[in-house]
């Protein structure tokens, strides 16, 4: 029986570059597309690399239907919050037109197979912490109202057409490859720990802080940090759970655990051994307070366990990246 060829959208940026790692280890065949407007093709450590872009029908109607694809995992979205405010459009563009578009085209050619990158700014401002999925759905931003529109798309699809999807709603991916082959590197960068580390590494003077009068014990904004091999891992797991005969599904990828901005600073500290100035800035737009993930769901459907899930050992990878890099540029 041939080897399942899975096609990876976004597959040179952080998250993807790691999936396209975990994917091959597994033994599956990969293509990866993507327009490298954000990613690094030097992130792509194997298999097929087709430079092009998802708005292009007729060309992802040709890498599909050239290769024996059995299913996507789609990562090609734009990431930030705060200019999915400032710049909606570009967002609903890309995040939902386009995806809608990859969509028609796999069912088309008779892939019916799909694992979406949601985010758990599909719930908003939580009402109860830690979230779980059957949490109202109500987003702060463009952003993650582009996620959920998706994810409503994908239901409807599920019903009419038997398209079968697993969207997976990620707290904040953080980490790097434990090997220090890859890592996260975006332009500009928006994340904490890449830019608490940036400093650490003497590549930056200090690092903002958005907000310390929120509701949380020392004021600043509390996540739900998630290792990015563990994130890779429960994509591997749904994707078998896909081409098994599994049904659709939507699910939280968090560890449960809540940690401050400060707290995370401070853990940065501690693990290089570096003093990291911080700035105080205003709050950016459409953060909430407080997002802590229930993953009880994935974690009895999917078996998933997350392996690096102590914060000092998801900041201990992300560093031996940011000393390599770092020490590249």
């Amino acid at each position: 029986m041939a080897t399942p060829q899975i096609l990876i959208t976004g597959g040179a940026g952080y998250i993807g570059s790691h999936m396209v790692k975990t994917l091959l280890d597994a033994g599956f065949d990969v293509v990866t597309v993507d327009n490298l407007s954000g990613g690094f093709r030097d992130a792509v450590t194997g298999g097929e690399f087709v430079h092009g872009d998802i708005s292009d029908v007729q060309f992802i109607n040709d890498v599909l239907t050239q290769r024996r694809v059995s299913a996507v995992i789609h990562f090609a979205s734009f990431i930030e919050v705060g200019e999915s405010v400032t710049d909606p459009s570009k967002y609903y563009c890309n995040n939902l037109t386009n995806t809608l578009l990859l969509l028609d085209t796999m069912r088309s050619c008779g892939v019916n197979n799909f694992i979406f990158s949601s985010s758990a700014a599909v719930y908003g401002e939580p009402e109860t912490v830690p979230i779980p999925e059957f949490h109202r759905k109500l987003p702060l931003s463009p952003y993650g109202r582009s996620k959920w529109m998706v994810e409503q798309i994908l239901s409807d699809m599920n019903r009419a057409y038997d398209f079968k999807s697993v969207s997976l709603r990620y707290f904040n991916a953080a980490g790097a490859h434990p090997s220090g082959l890859l890592g996260e590197r975006h332009e500009p960068e928006t994340h904490l720990i890449p830019l608490v580390l940036r400093v650490a590494s003497g590549a930056a003077p200090d690092v903002k802080v958005f907000g310390n009068d929120y509701d949380t014990p020392d004021g600043t904004c509390i996540r739900d940090y998630v290792h990015v091999v563990d994130l890779c891992q429960a994509h591997l797991l749904a994707l078998e759970s896909l081409l098994g005969g599994g049904d659709s599904a939507a699910f939280n990828l968090g560890n449960g655990n809540g940690f401050s901005v400060q707290e995370v600073i401070a853990t940065a500290e501690r693990v290089t051994g570096r003093t990291i100035p911080v700035i105080a800035a205003p709050r950016r737009a459409g953060d909430p307070a407080r997002l802590v993930a229930d993953s009880s769901l994935v974690r009895a459907c999917l078996a998933w366990q997350p392996r690096y899930d102590r914060l000092d050992t998801i900041i201990e990878h992300a560093w031996s990246w940011a000393q390599k890099f770092h020490s590249a540029c």
